[in-house]
């Protein structure tokens, strides 16, 4: 079966546009995009603190990814103009994902962004999967996780999303353990992390694990 792709568009916007473009996205992006050959799906994580979002399409492998690029990227561009920022387009390969739960209204997610040495992109996937996964479906309110990579450039992202941010509070403390504790121990560098509202959640992306 082939690797499943991802292509994520941060934007970093005026806060006071986040409303007015998620609707965009959810009313004019998501139907166009959704329309492409191999489409699988798309969400969208958003920071009406910050202005910060992160636009995710699907696709079933990468020659379909490959034959969205410049439709996607125009959609990028309507998408930047009116949040007020720049498109920053990166492409993944999606390493795992699990759901238990679709993301309801007034979900939130956390995103942990890393980076290893490229052959060491298969361990921080695994370390995410086996110290974070099997505690995950435990929590209250976990809904998903999703492990995307670059491994030419040793970056992997995960997103936890939960149904509230009550949560995705409450599940700190083992984020923190990973960032600060197992990670390092691992050789894993953390770049950065981020909370965000689960502005859409249709990335439809199959259980992988």
């Amino acid at each position: 079966m082939a690797e499943m792709r991802a292509r994520s568009t941060t934007i970093q916007g005026t806060p006071g546009s986040v409303a007015a473009t998620t609707a965009f996205v959810r009313d004019e992006v998501m139907p166009q995009v959704r329309a492409m050959d191999g489409c699988v799906g798309l969400s969208m994580l958003a920071d009406a603190g910050t202005g910060r979002c992160i636009v995710t399409t699907s696709w079933q492998d990468a020659a379909a990814m490959d034959a969205s690029r410049e439709g996607v990227r125009s959609a990028a561009e309507r998408t930047a103009e009116l949040l007020g920022g720049t498109p920053e387009l990166e492409e993944w390969e999606i390493a795992a994902m699990h759901r238990v739960l679709e993301a309801p209204a007034g979900a939130r997610a956390r995103v942990t962004w890393l980076r290893t040495a490229p052959d060491a992109v298969p361990r921080a996937v695994d370390a995410v999967r086996l110290s974070l996964m099997p505690k995950l479906d435990d929590l209250p309110g976990f809904c998903s996780v999703s492990i995307m990579v670059r491994r030419a450039e040793g970056l992997t992202v995960a997103a936890i999303s939960y149904d509230s941010g009550e949560h995705l509070e409450r599940a700190g403390e083992g984020a923190r353990e990973f960032r600060e504790e197992f990670a390092p121990a691992m050789g894993i560098e953390v770049l950065d992390t981020a909370e965000f509202d689960v502005a859409l959640a249709h990335l439809r992306v199959p259980e992988t694990t």
